[in-house]
């Protein structure tokens, strides 16, 4: 989890909505994350390659995350 998440205590099951939002608000870094939507569901595609697990078909070409990792290579094979 985020430092500042649990610095914030915002795993309290006592917080209101509005109290999560407002935090949310006042620090946008706790959502920084990629939400995806697709046929197959919702997901927070933190680390990206996790994204591969709600597409509706698998990916085609190479993926390779932005410090370089390759995800899925040429021919469309997971590689992680």
């Amino acid at each position: 989890k985020e430092p500042l998440y649990l610095e914030l205590k915002l795993d309290d099951m006592r917080l209101t909505d509005e109290a999560l939002l407002d935090a949310m608000v006042a620090n946008p870094i706790l959502i920084n994350r990629p939400i995806v939507v697709t046929e197959l569901g919702v997901k927070l595609c933190r680390p990206s390659e996790l994204v591969l697990d709600i597409l509706s078909s698998p990916q085609q070409k190479a993926f390779t995350k932005e410090d370089g990792t390759p995800v899925v290579d040429a021919a469309g094979n997971r590689l992680v």
